[in-house]
């Protein structure tokens, strides 16, 4: 019985050291680059050069990290697909979902959408204000979110 117990403590030492020690950081080559990323950011974001691609491993997770020129940032998740958009200037109309664009030009009719980010069960956009809206994934509105 008691060895039993050291081993089940061993193989649960050794899962917790393993997770821990995947975290973890890789600077993309160009060639690296998955294609989904790369079409991404030549559909959307044609007048802008990728300056750095990181893929980004903490435990069990894996998130792309990419640099844009004029000081974009995306982050896409494991699955390649985008999650978060973050700018300094207007986000192109391809890259916001048109009910949002819509109710951003009705109801923020001076200002422009310059952040959007998935998370969990809804979407957030920031305005050039600073205010940021939360909307549902329909692109309903739900709230502004200080």
């Amino acid at each position: 019985m008691k060895a039993k117990n050291i081993g089940f403590m061993i193989a649960v030492a050794l899962t917790a050291v393993i997770l821990i020690g995947c975290d973890q950081e890789k600077v993309l080559t160009a060639s690296e680059i998955p294609s989904e990323i790369t079409e991404y950011v030549s559909t959307h974001f044609p007048n802008n050069n990728l300056l750095q691609a990181v893929e980004d491993r903490d435990g069990l997770t894996k998130t792309y990290d990419v640099v844009l020129s004029d000081n974009i940032t995306l982050e896409f998740n494991r699955k390649k697909e985008i999650t978060d958009i973050d700018g300094n200037t207007k986000l192109p109309d391809t890259v916001i979902p048109n009910e949002i664009s819509q109710y951003v030009a009705t109801n923020f009719p001076n200002n422009v959408i310059t952040d959007w980010e998935l998370e969990d069960q809804h979407q957030q956009v920031g305005l050039d204000n600073g205010a940021d809206l939360e909307f549902t994934m329909n692109g309903d509105f739900i709230r502004i979110d200080n």
